[in-house]
């Protein structure tokens, strides 16, 4: 009898702890179909930011010098690497090309620049040369292409300095106007005033101004990830040595990376030094840039 007892004591406890989590979890589903009401229910999902997503005809925030209009989301990085061998393709004979291993022996002009989205719409760069030049961008969307417009316009400001951004201070201001075709490619007008430019370069005495008109496409061939690139930056007005800034290159997008190689006719990469153009129509470089977006 005693085993009975406890038998029937045992089973009706786990009949009532059986019957209160049924009850409970039929509680809760009722709650959840009808819909949370606490704090949680009054915060909405977050939109995704569509800064982040890719953009198949501006896949970079530059095409070979000259800046895009791709918008940088807030708070997010971008990082690029840019190279330009020294020795012109054209100089000497097409023994020493080779024996140079295409001048790829010879020194090179490099760059490094971080890219930071200070808030939706504005961004900020920071590019430094192995010539110890060192450029300060600020970048601002005024009008965004769609919507009723058919045009991107930012606006850009830029300073750059010598030595370490410590003499021979220049500066820039203009505005980036572009247009997208779809998935296909971009154009791109920048007209650009750039200040304390030189013919002798980055003279500190110099107080005159170049007014430069920045062109550029990008091409996207068909579906692919390759693109063709091209950009040029004709002087309207101030130093005229040498000659108009001009670059062609291919490059291939791979997830967030970006990698171009180009062939220029200048080294330049800040905007003072495309303002000065390349040393002459027979003189062309090989280079490269490799980009990366942190997000």
């Amino acid at each position: 009898m005693a085993q009975f007892a406890i038998m029937t004591m045992l089973t009706r406890l786990v009949a009532g702890v059986a019957i209160t989590l049924l009850l409970t979890s039929s509680a809760a589903a009722a709650q959840s179909s009808a819909g949370a009401t606490g704090p949680e229910a009054a915060r909405p999902e977050k939109p995704p930011d569509p800064d982040r997503t890719l953009v198949p005809s501006e896949p970079d925030f530059t095409l070979g010098a000259l800046p895009t209009s791709l918008r940088l989301p807030k708070h997010k990085f971008a990082f690029r690497f840019t190279h330009r061998f020294n020795r012109s393709i054209t100089e000497g004979s097409v023994g020493d090309f080779f024996a140079n291993f295409f001048n790829f022996d010879t020194g090179a002009r490099v760059g490094l620049e971080l890219r930071f989205g200070l808030r939706s719409g504005t961004q900020i760069a920071v590019h430094r040369t192995s010539e110890r030049i060192i450029q300060f961008l600020g970048q601002q969307e005024i009008i965004g292409q769609g919507a009723g417009h058919p045009l991107t316009i930012d606006l850009a400001l830029a300073a750059d300095g010598l030595n370490n951004f410590s003499q021979a201070f220049g500066g820039t201001g203009g505005a980036i106007v572009s247009r997208k075709f779809g998935d296909h490619g971009a154009i791109y007008i920048e007209p650009l005033a750039v200040f304390n430019s030189t013919t002798d370069r980055f003279a500190p005495a110099g107080t005159d101004c170049t007014f430069v008109i920045g062109l550029g496409a990008r091409l996207r061939l068909g579906a692919s990830r390759t693109y063709i690139v091209v950009e040029g930056a004709p002087r309207v007005t101030g130093d005229r040595g040498g000659v108009d800034h001009f670059s062609v290159g291919f490059e291939r997008r791979a997830g967030g990376h970006v990698f171009q190689i180009n062939v220029s006719n200048s080294l330049g990469t800040t905007f003072r030094e495309l303002a000065h153009g390349g040393p002459s129509r027979s003189d062309w470089y090989i280079g490269f840039n490799l980009s990366r977006k942190f997000f």
